[in-house]
Parts: C-alpha cells; sequence; structure tokens
C-alpha cells in the first residue's frame, strides 16, 4: 500500500512537473513581448529611432556594410558621415542610441559600446558644441493676448484657446494633450484635476495628475474655457474619449488630435519661434521668474530632477533673473 502510494505521489510530481515545464515555454513568448515593450521606450521612441535605424542601413546597404551586428568602424564612419553633412549633435546621439537599442534587442553587443567609438562621439560633441536648439519660452503678456485674440465664437477656436491654455497652465507635452480623454478629467470646487495615464517619464501607468486652478480674467481661465469645450463636445454627442478632436469641413470629427497637429495649433496662434513645448518651457520660466521654488515647479512638471528645471528654464535675456539688479548702488 505504502508502495503503490509513493509511485502516485511520484506521478503526480512528474506531471506537475511536466505542466510547469509546459508553462515556461508558454510564458516565454509573453515574457519576450514584455522585454521589447520595455526595451523600445515610448511610441514617440520607437517612431525616432526605427527612422533613425531604417537611416543606418540604408547606409551600409549602398557602402556594403554589415548593419547586424555592425562593426565598430562602421559606426565610427557612420556618425562621421552625419557630422560632416550638417546633422545636429541631438539628431546624432539619436542615431547612435537607435543603433544601440537594435543591438540590445537581437542579444547582441553594441559597437557603440567600445572606447573607440565613444571617443569619436565625443570629438563630434567638441566640435559641433552641446548646445542644443531648444523651444523658446514666450512673456506671460505675450501669451494672454494671443489667447484674447483666438476668436471662440466658433467652435475651433474655443477648442484651440482650450488646448493652449490646458498645455501652459498644466506644462504638457504635446503628446500628453494628445492623450486626454473627458474621463481623464475631475472638476471639483478647487479647480481642475487631470488624470495622465501615461508620459514621457510614465510608462508603466502609474498614477500621475496635475492640478489646474481657477483664474480671475475668464478669457485666460483654463477651468471655465475648458467647461465651455466640454459643453460643446456633449452638445455634439461626445461624453467621453479624446478630449481633442479634429475639425472636418468645419464640423467635429471623431479623430483625436495628433501631437503634429496639436504643434500646428500652437504656431498658428503663438506664431514662429513658438512651438508647442514653448508652452512647458514657458510655465517652469515664468513660475521661476516670479520666484517659486523648484518644488513646486516639478509638482506639475513631474521633472525628477532639479537640474532639469534648470535645463528648461529659459532665461536668455541678460536683464532677467539678474542679480546685478538688486545690488542696490
Amino acid at each position: 500500500m505504502t508502495t503503490d502510494i509513493t509511485s502516485l505521489q511520484l506521478s503526480e510530481a512528474h506531471e506537475l512537473e511536466l505542466e510547469a515545464e509546459g508553462s515556461l515555454e508558454e510564458y516565454a513568448g509573453a515574457s519576450a513581448g514584455f522585454y521589447v515593450v520595455s526595451s523600445e521606450g515610448s511610441a514617440n521612441t520607437r517612431r525616432a529611432y526605427a527612422g533613425d535605424w531604417k537611416r543606418f542601413e540604408a547606409w551600409c546597404s549602398k557602402r556594403r556594410r554589415v548593419p547586424l551586428p555592425a562593426g565598430v568602424p562602421t559606426v565610427v564612419a557612420f556618425v562621421t558621415h552625419l557630422a560632416t553633412t550638417g546633422k545636429k549633435l541631438a539628431t546624432i546621439q539619436r542615431h547612435a542610441a537607435a543603433i544601440t537599442k537594435q543591438h540590445h534587442l537581437h542579444d547582441l553587443p553594441s559597437p557603440t559600446d567600445h572606447r573607440k567609438f565613444k571617443t569619436v562621439l565625443d570629438g563630434i560633441a567638441i566640435t559641433l558644441g552641446r548646445v542644443q536648439h531648444q523651444a523658446p519660452a514666450f512673456s506671460l503678456a505675450y501669451f494672454k493676448q494671443c489667447i484674447i485674440g483666438i476668436d471662440v465664437s466658433h467652435a475651433a477656436g474655443l477648442r484651440d484657446r482650450t488646448l493652449l491654455l490646458l498645455g501652459l497652465a498644466g506644462a504638457f507635452r504635446r503628446e500628453e494633450l494628445s492623450q486626454v480623454d473627458l474621463e481623464h478629467l475631475r472638476f471639483d470646487a478647487e479647480g481642475l484635476v487631470v488624470q495622465l495615464p501615461r508620459s514621457k517619464t510614465n510608462q508603466k501607468g502609474d498614477a500621475e495628475e496635475k492640478a489646474i486652478f481657477f483664474s480671475p480674467d475668464r478669457r485666460t481661465c483654463p477651468i471655465r474655457t475648458l467647461q465651455d469645450w466640454v459643453a460643446v463636445l456633449r452638445q455634439d454627442g461626445h461624453t467621453s474619449g479624446p478630449l481633442f478632436l479634429s475639425f472636418f469641413h468645419k464640423r467635429l470629427s471623431r479623430r483625436r488630435l495628433t501631437p503634429v497637429s496639436i504643434n500646428t495649433i500652437v504656431r498658428k496662434h503663438l506664431k514662429e519661434p513658438y512651438t508647442a513645448h514653448s508652452l512647458r518651457a514657458s510655465f517652469v520660466t515664468i513660475a521661476k521668474l516670479n520666484g517659486l521654488d523648484d518644488s513646486k515647479v516639478m509638482n506639475q512638471t513631474k521633472h525628477k530632477t532639479t537640474a532639469m528645471i534648470r535645463k528648461y528654464t529659459r532665461l536668455d535675456n541678460v536683464r532677467q533673473h539678474n542679480a546685478a539688479q538688486e545690488l542696490g548702488l
């Protein structure tokens, strides 16, 4: 009897072991998918890297070089080509990152980790300079002037004013504005809280919120303008889904505004040289000029370090934020 029980237990244990082995094989495919998602990063990063990788492949094809795995001389020659044909430092660095990413995704050692490549890239950085083009910041007075000048008697104008006010007040990235849904808005007596399901620095979907407050001037109040826009959406039957929609023949469509379209709208109303990223940069700059500390700014921008706040602050005018005017002479 004991022998029979022992045999039965061993048989059951063997079956469980086989089931576990089968499960491991099943999980392998899913885990590979999770690995790719983590490695590739955000949708915008994937698109940028995909384009950069295609350019590298095309460059290699013309010169009969192997792109994967690429040799150190190949990637050194490629970034040298980019540098000598007028590409910006940020563009060259992004191409190098795309090459690194592609090799890592295929479990291959990346030639960009080689000392010779890093030395050449450092030389390019020194030659081209590390100052990158940044979206300029506007003054609050200029912004208000542009906002008040938008004709809100038609729905498209109201949408644009809402987008600009919310973009500045919330220090939003254009990708974040594009992804805001009506379900992400929570109004109360104190103002508004916008929940971000994801952002550039929040790919895991952790809870992230931005607080928006009332302004005394109704024309430049982000909350009351937003409430007017939400009312228009509801009248048109939109009670859920994208907050910012495109228009088709002056009528609301069901298509979510893309980040590119949002940038176009910002340029239309704020004019050159401003872009959608100027909304975020201007929030930081205006806040710092008003004497706000970094922790308050970071609570809205969701930056992780004060170094990033300093990077975002656009204080190019020598008279701005200058201690010389406070010497008391």
